[in-house]
């Protein structure tokens, strides 16, 4: 079979298993297999990918592999100057919106308590998320690489940590969030818009406790919860911070 030699860079390491990491490695392959394919038959989800070169030339995904081929892959936001180079993806999201899987529904929360739009459901198959994810112009949030090779996806991110704050402040500093954040604007529950609500309008909901010690509210038009700033206000207030200062170091 004919071959290719092959290298990743920097964390697309990761997905590889150890003898293939931060090497060249020789790579055989079909007759009119996509470098796609290849890249993804490693373990690599083309999401995580940025710019791919082919013999020093920027290639798409669909690029067709030829004998001798000598392809270096590299991840987003590479720090180095790729402006003259072809990314993969040729229309980036300019609004960052989300769609999670099933298994990050408390990164999907924390996203929403950042002010950004993510879609959640814990019953949504694959294909319902890989759909959303297109049809909305969404980026899908997981930690499924088989998930993330789906062809017809778009923009995706594989979800490196497991705890939920370290998982959100990887996807704030890999979106380079920071400055769009939005803290406290929508329902944590439901994702919808949060409104100023006056007090007499929702005072039949309310515990008489809150009714006393609390004067400004605000409630979701989808759902109709309703929020306060009430004792988690101060730590969730601190970690927002901790997280747009982290974002502007």
């Amino acid at each position: 079979m004919p071959e290719v030699t092959l290298r990743f860079y920097e964390e697309l390491n990761d997905f590889l298993p150890a003898a293939l990491r931060k090497r060249d490695s020789v790579q055989a392959f079909r007759e009119g297999e996509s470098v796609k394919h290849l890249i993804e038959k490693l373990g690599v989800p083309h999401t995580e990918i940025e710019i791919i070169l082919v013999n020093g030339r920027s290639v798409y995904l669909d690029y067709r592999l030829q004998e001798g081929d000598r392809i270096s892959v590299y991840p987003m936001f590479e720090a180095l100057d790729v402006t003259p180079l072809l990314r993969i993806r040729q229309t980036p999201l300019r609004t960052p919106k989300f769609v999670a899987d099933a298994h990050l529904g408390k990164l999907a929360r924390r996203l929403r308590l950042l002010g950004f739009d993510t879609r959640f459901r814990n019953d949504t198959g694959d294909h319902a998320l890989v759909a959303c994810s297109v049809s909305e112009k969404r980026i899908l949030l997981s930690r499924d690489r088989a998930l993330l090779m789906h062809r017809a996806l778009t923009h995706g991110c594989y979800v490196h940590e497991i705890d939920p704050y370290r998982q959100l402040r990887e996807v704030v500093e890999r979106f380079q969030l920071a400055e769009r954040m939005s803290p406290f604007s929508r329902c944590m529950m439901c994702n919808g818009a949060l409104e100023p609500v006056e007090a007499d309008r929702i005072a039949d909901r309310l515990p008489n406790r809150v009714r006393r010690h609390y004067n400004q509210f605000w409630l979701c038009r989808d759902c109709g919860r309703v929020y306060w700033k009430g004792s988690h206000y101060r730590q969730l207030s601190a970690d927002v911070e901790a997280l747009r200062n982290r974002g502007n170091t």
